[in-house]
């Protein structure tokens, strides 16, 4: 057995239960890992010297095979729902037996790293794998341990990952052949049957949704984050398509993380130690930092190539609309390591409302911050999905529903204490959707107004200018803010006709209400309050 990179390797596997294992590589370096993806014919080489792989049958999460281990722990703690299924614990153990059974006479992959940039909130993770990419992602993705600290490793926490293991579901318990199931109770996840590495990331994610706020007091979060010159920290909450890479990635402030985080009583930190961007229609001019990313050591997922080239045709979704690229933080020129700051003077919760009705920006209250937060709301257009000609609303409780074990008022609450502990910190709703005119009629906010307004309001440029509230939804709008015409600010008047904006308002208003009511049972008072004001029908 091939053994290196740890302290007595063969015991370390011994507690696994793994044995008869072919060669057991430890913590290699990125490089090295390439070299055993490229000799396994599992991948190969962008002209930007990027690995370039293929995930396989699943090019995404499939939640609807992600599920907790019902026990002692989680049973009365747990928010049990669609989207936290519970599994059987006797069923974990023996599906568990079954992927270490899978790795025998296998050549396996072993690294050690660690998640939460602030040491005093560590949790240190070993990851098993059967693919060499599947490691390499867990050292772009995880932060990297020094050799000394890898010589003495002792993770709390192991994935075993195993893509080519196909589960029976009738025996084991899964719903089909792939599976993600976390156990709280053991510290371990076991992912089979998918080669998709956002699996691995995401099963620690929400290990930290729910470690973290129940036993230390810190509010995870899925969110990207930025700091000042001055050290003034801003964090970003967003859906898929709403601006949340665009506009927390600014050449003028430092890049603390783009997709997970936590707010402690010292400040936030970055959860991981890369980035996992998308790359469709990627572009030098559209994203240069991510563009620029791209080179050794990082890896793209079900990209293709250019006729004849090794050159990336980002354009291409003929495997995949979710095309990705993972790359260590440090591929980035501004990004701030270690990844933490300073508590956040700013919270930006962003939408991309295809509907017309929000304002570009408007300022929260603690209560409207929490029931935003809660909403996590942003609208499809057509083309974004088969099937949506018209938009339609996405609600994703805490801009992040999938990764929650928690109930979403849980983490609600905890933004709503900390912003008043806070000082002088500021949460606003940013509009990066249409203005003038619902989808099909008004047009697109121009990036450089959203920019102007995200600009100013880091620089408190709209602390004393005046607010008016709006009818419905009670934010609060500015009167002016630099660089914008003030006739953009409120959204009823870019509609040529107002009445339809009031119609159009009040139908937005119900979708908010209707979708609150899975959570109102938890919410308190003060969250309550903050719901949209809509129209009771006459007797």
């Amino acid at each position: 057995m091939k053994e290196t990179g740890i302290k007595n390797p063969t015991a370390n596997l011994a507690r696994y239960g793994l044995k008869n294992i072919k060669a057991a590589h430890w913590n290699y370096s990125p490089a090295e890992l390439v070299e055993k993806t490229l000799e396994t014919h599992e991948g190969v080489l962008a002209d930007s010297g990027a690995l370039v792989i293929k995930t396989g049958e699943f090019t995404g999460r499939s939640p609807r095979d992600r599920f907790i281990v019902k026990d002692a722990r989680t049973a009365n703690t747990v928010d049990w729902n669609k989207i936290n299924k519970p599994f059987d614990a006797a069923k974990f153990d023996a599906l568990r037996d079954k992927v270490i059974r899978h790795f025998e006479r296998k050549e396996i992959y072993v690294s050690d790293a660690y998640a939460c940039a602030n040491k005093n909130y560590q949790l240190n993770i070993r990851l098993i794998a059967e693919k060499p990419w599947s490691a390499q992602f867990a050292n772009n993705m995880f932060l990297r341990p020094t050799k000394e600290e890898l010589l003495n490793a002792k993770p709390e926490w192991t994935i075993f990952c195993a893509p080519s293991f196909m589960a029976d579901p009738m025996i084991d318990g899964t719903r089909q052949h792939n599976f993600a199931i976390i156990n709280f109770s053991k510290k371990q996840i076991i992912i089979g049957g998918t080669g998709y590495t956002g699996e691995i990331k995401k099963g620690i994610f929400s290990v930290l949704n729910f470690v973290l706020p129940i036993e230390r007091n810190v509010l995870s979060m899925h969110c990207s984050a930025n700091q000042g010159k001055d050290g003034d920290t801003a964090i970003f909450f967003g859906l898929s398509g709403t601006g949340k890479t665009t506009l927390s990635a600014d050449e003028n402030r430092h890049l603390i993380g783009d997709d997970e985080h936590g707010w402690s009583a010292e400040g936030v930190f970055n959860f991981e130690g890369g980035c996992y961007a998308k790359c469709i229609d990627l572009s030098e001019e559209k994203e240069p930092q991510i563009f620029r990313a791209i080179k050794p050591g990082a890896i793209l997922e079900n990209i293709t190539f250019k006729e004849g080239t090794n050159e990336p045709n980002f354009e291409d979704a003929s495997i995949t609309q979710n095309t990705r690229v993972s790359y260590p933080i440090h591929h980035i020129d501004n990004a701030l390591e270690p990844s933490v700051g300073n508590h956040p003077h700013n919270i930006f919760f962003l939408t991309c409302d295809a509907f017309g009705v929000l304002p570009p920006i408007s300022k929260l209250t603690p209560a409207q911050a929490m029931y935003h937060f809660i909403s996590g709301y942003t609208a499809k257009v057509a083309g974004t999905e088969a099937g949506i000609d018209e938009p339609v609303t996405a609600f994703s409780a805490c801009f992040g529903a999938p990764f929650l074990p928690l109930h979403p008022t849980a983490y609600a609450e905890m933004l709503g204490k900390k912003m008043k502990e806070g000082k002088n910190v500021n949460a606003w709703l940013v509009n990066t959707g249409w203005t003038g005119g619902a989808y099909g009629t008004g047009s697109r906010m121009k990036l450089r107004y959203t920019r102007a307004m995200v600009t100013a309001a880091l620089n408190g440029q709209l602390n004393d200018v005046h607010y008016e509230e709006h009818p419905v939804f009670g934010l609060h709008i500015p009167a002016s803010c630099p660089n914008v015409p003030d006739e953009v600010l409120n959204p009823r008047n870019t509609w040529v006709d107002k009445y339809a904006y009031d119609d159009k308002a009040a139908e937005l208003a119900q979708a908010f209400v209707d979708n609150f009511e899975q959570f109102a049972d938890k919410a308190s008072e003060e969250i309550l309050s903050a719901s949209p004001r809509v129209a009771m029908p006459a007797d």
